[in-house]
């Protein structure tokens, strides 16, 4: 990977554009997300609305290799992260995860959510809850001086102390001009390790937490990642700014104003 880049203070207002663009194009699909709708159907309605509404495009489409066939992925119950939009219903009970990026006037927005689809059982609100917390204490550990040791080490505790595992194959990265730049944001490790935070970098904290044991495999599209266990997955995603005192989460809803 590149050297980190930090942003000009016109990239980080680019920035702010993009990470509000995504996290409405999330306030705007999860009103769709409910029992008897497809994935295939959400997908479309991503599509259009990048294109149509907001004037950019979908990132994850043709991205890659082999290239990600749709506009988004939605990751439901035991998927961890890259499940492929289909024509599978949704049904009560289901967790989901969607996750969007958009590109617009050559940057990118990035940011996830977990929806519950209908009323869903007690332990899986749990999981959707702790993964919040997660990378939300991930968050609050981002100042400059901290390390991204800090970041993971964060994250890792919130899930393990509360009997969930942490995915380590998968994790955050640095967003701009890329849609994946340096760094690499593990969701593990240990505070005052790997690199030195500064004002102007930009990244997501994005961790994959199962409800059983941390091991995956890819299915073979070689896209979709599922937990090997078949137990339960969830993940959030925000995009982070490292500000001059301490951070600013650029894809904050718009709608709720929470992150």
């Amino acid at each position: 990977m590149d050297a980190v880049t930090i942003k000009t203070p016109e990239e980080i207002e680019k920035m702010r554009e993009l990470g509000r663009l995504v996290a409405e194009a999330l306030d705007y699909i999860g009103q769709f997300v409910k029992p008897g709708v497809t994935t295939n159907e959400i997908d479309k309605l991503v599509y259009d609305y990048h294109v149509n509404v907001q004037g950019g495009f979908p990132a994850p489409l043709n991205y890659g290799n082999p290239p990600y066939p749709k506009s988004c992925c939605t990751s439901v119950n035991h998927v961890i992260c890259h499940g492929i939009p289909d024509d599978k219903p949704l049904k009560e009970g289901d967790i989901l995860n969607i996750d969007l990026t958009i590109k617009k006037d050559g940057f990118h927005g990035d940011s996830s959510r977990m929806f519950a689809v209908g009323e869903i059982k007690p332990v899986a609100q749990r999981l959707i809850d702790v993964t919040h917390e997660s990378m939300m204490a991930g968050i609050e550990a981002v100042k400059p001086g901290a390390t991204l040791g800090d970041i993971g080490y964060a994250c890792q505790q919130i899930a393990e102390n509360a009997g969930y595992s942490v995915v380590q194959e998968f994790c955050g990265h640095g967003i701009g001009r890329k849609f994946h730049e340096a760094p690499q944001v593990l969701h593990y490790g240990r505070k005052g390790q790997g690199l030195v935070l500064e004002p102007g970098m930009i990244f997501t904290i994005e961790p994959m937490i199962n409800q059983g044991k941390r091991h995956l495999r890819i299915l073979p599209d070689g896209w979709t990642v599922v937990t090997k266990d078949r137990m339960l997955s969830a993940q959030w995603e925000h995009e982070v700014l490292v500000t001059d005192t301490g951070y600013e989460i650029l894809t904050v809803s718009p709608m709720t104003g929470r992150p």
